[in-house]
């Protein structure tokens, strides 16, 4: 259906077009322009235009040769003069006469880029021709004779003098399209003073880089490409439609200016196609599904790069030269810019055959838009039309349109790229909590694994060590020798020291389990095993119900206090330490106090045991906090469960 409506809207668009060709024009002509202070009068009620190749005569008396000739015609009835794509000179004939009773300056103003003009002059009665000044739109505004965005050539007229004018435009880029006006210099001003704000220029071009700066943001939260290539899209567009009106020539600096001008105003608008083919191909997914249209449109938007350079290198030559050279840019340009715009509509009905028929009828709303724009602009660029329904111009409203529909549909994928962002940071961390899931429960095995080693074989080769060191041969020979008998009393207290160190690990190690005693009987025994030590005193308080916790709650409980426990028992030097396990609706909490000499400052006063805390608690999604001072340190953790 969208592609009917669009095959329609051309049917439309043409039978328009043929309708305005074809109409007669039946006015009367002036024959002299009556200057005034504002002139209210259409000049293409009076001038006469004429154009002929670039290598015939330039002046004045050469034109005038022509008039005589009849070579000159009417331009058409209160409208532009528009030839199209044409490689000619252009002759303007204009007779005015000043009516006002003082000597005046008036402009001859052209308001599209023009590469030189030159104004000539010959008074009532006489014969011979004076060049009045020679203008060119490659100058910026600040080296011209008269600095505005149009291109003017003034000229001075005595009280009620009459005369002639010739106006030489020569033009090589094959658009002549020459948009012109003579006026007073007052009435000129006051014009450009409101002409930003009376064309919407304003808020178009507001629009325009606000619409950029957004998909900028949206880049750097995303690193989406078809962000770039829609800022990319929309400074090249706004740069031609600026160059389209003489903006440029006011807000930018001469030397960019210059350089603007050197690649050529269309060549924007290639680039601009090029850059929105990239954008169709990221938003409907060409690459993966339809990759040899996906390659054809690269190798398009390449061919177009490497165009524009040539073009910039070869268009001064090509201007000196004349000939079949600047028409074969001309015509390359051209014929690019329509492979651009058909490959546009060949991608959307390729993929509107398909299960993304949605995708491609959104986007080709957005392209529609820009579509009818620029097309109504390039059949008046063309010739084909003279067409002026909107202001400034039907492109730079379908620009507005097309950005404002691309704005909300890059709105949507944003908001699609979050979600499904979302989606793969949980899947992300469901993967992480069950590879923790695993690797404790291989510690735990591990650990489990350990604490039988110890206390099966190492504590009973300790045990029996210790009897045999307290037989009657070992007593015999300490009898003998007093230094003997007190090497072998330190030594028996180490082996009995090292015995309870291995009972007490190999506890410690062994978790809580259901059927092996609660978590509160189990941090029972810990609390035991380490004051067996004497200093220092260890005391511990336990809510009831702790037993009906999460097994992995319990055991990360029991894994925790232990470790705890140890450092406060190696590194504190304490006297006193506090345990408290605090049951609360869905989260338990763990502190553990000491009046030790507290931790270091710094961060690499973290060791295995504390990253190990930390581990444990981010796992199970807790939190942790140490306050620590000189006189103690206090470690709170929060464990949540659900009930």
């Amino acid at each position: 259906m969208p592609a009917r409506i669009y095959v329609l809207w051309l049917l439309l668009c043409g039978l328009s077009c043929l309708r305005a060709i074809a109409q007669p024009t039946q006015h009367r002509l002036t024959d002299t322009l009556y200057l005034r202070q504002a002139n209210s009068n259409h000049l293409s009620e009076t001038y006469r235009y004429c154009t002929e190749p670039f290598g015939a005569p330039v002046t004045p008396e050469h034109a005038d040769s022509l008039w005589h000739n009849g070579q000159f015609r009417a331009g058409p009835w209160h409208r532009t003069l528009n030839l199209g794509f044409t490689h000619r000179r252009v002759w303007m004939r204009l007779n005015v006469a000043n009516t006002l009773s003082h000597q005046a300056r008036f402009l001859w103003s052209l308001y599209n880029y023009t590469d030189s003009a030159t104004l000539y002059w010959r008074p009532a009665g006489e014969s011979r021709f004076v060049r009045v000044i020679s203008a060119s739109s490659q100058q910026p505004t600040t080296q011209r004779a008269f600095p505005a965005r149009a291109l003017c050539l003034p000229f001075m007229l005595a009280a009620h003098e009459r005369g002639v004018l010739y106006l030489r435009i020569d033009h090589h880029a094959g658009a002549l399209y020459l948009p012109t006006d003579v006026t007073t210099t007052e009435d000129f001003l006051a014009w450009e003073v409101n002409y930003p704000f009376d064309q919407h220029w304003i808020w178009l071009i507001g629009f325009y880089l606000s619409s950029a700066l957004f998909n900028l943001m949206l880049f750097a939260f995303l690193r989406d490409r078809i962000h770039v290539w829609y800022v990319l899209y929309v400074v090249c567009t706004t740069i031609f439609l600026l160059m389209e009106d003489g903006l440029d020539s006011l807000l930018l600096p001469n030397w960019l200016y210059r350089v603007l001008w050197h690649i050529g105003q269309f060549n924007f608008m290639l680039l601009a196609s090029a850059c929105g083919m990239h954008i169709m191909q990221l938003f409907l997914r060409l690459r993966k599904d339809w990759p040899r249209l996906h390659r054809g449109g690269t190798w398009l938007a390449l061919l177009v790069a490497v165009f524009v350079g040539l073009y910039t290198l070869l268009y001064p030559l090509a201007m000196r030269v004349g000939g079949a050279g600047l028409f074969a840019l001309n015509a390359g340009r051209e014929v690019l810019l329509l492979a651009t715009f058909v490959y546009g509509w060949v991608a959307l009905l390729a993929v509107a055959r398909t299960s993304r028929r949605r995708l491609a009828a959104y986007f080709g709303l957005t392209y529609f838009f820009f579509f009818t724009g620029f097309s109504l602009f390039w059949l008046n660029h063309l010739g084909i039309t003279n067409l002026h329904l909107l202001q400034p111009n039907a492109l730079a409203w379908g620009l507005f349109f097309e950005l404002l529909m691309l704005s909300v549909l890059l709105m949507g994928r944003f908001r699609h790229a979050l979600r499904q962002n979302a989606r793969l940071r949980i899947r992300q961390l469901r993967q992480r909590n069950a590879l923790s899931s695993k690797l404790i429960a291989a510690q735990e095995v591990e650990r489990e694994q350990l604490a039988r080693e110890l206390h099966d074989a190492l504590g009973p080769n300790l045990a029996a060590l210790h009897l045999a060191y307290q037989g009657p041969a070992m007593r015999e020979a300490f009898a003998s020798s007093p230094a003997a008998a007190a090497a072998g009393h330190h030594t028996e207290l180490l082996l009995r020291h090292l015995r309870d160190e291995v009972r007490t690990f190999s506890h410690s190690l062994i978790p809580t389990e259901p059927g092996q005693g609660t978590l509160t009987e189990s941090i029972a025994t810990l609390r035991d095993l380490f004051n067996l030590y004497g200093n220092p005193t260890i005391r511990t308080y336990c809510d009831e119900g702790l037993e009906q916790l999460p097994p992995r709650v319990q055991q990360a409980a029991y894994r925790i206090t232990a470790e705890l426990l140890n450092n406060a028992l190696r590194h504190a030097r304490a006297s006193e330490v506090l345990v408290q396990l605090l049951r609360h609706a869905d989260v338990l909490e763990i502190l553990v106090e000491d009046n030790g000499r507290g931790m270091p400052a710094t961060p690499s006063g973290r060791g295995i045991g504390l990253r190990g805390v930390q581990a444990r608690t981010d796992y199970l999604q807790g939190s942790l906090h140490i306050d620590s001072s000189e006189h103690g340190t206090s470690v709170f953790v929060r464990l949540p469960y659900k009930s």
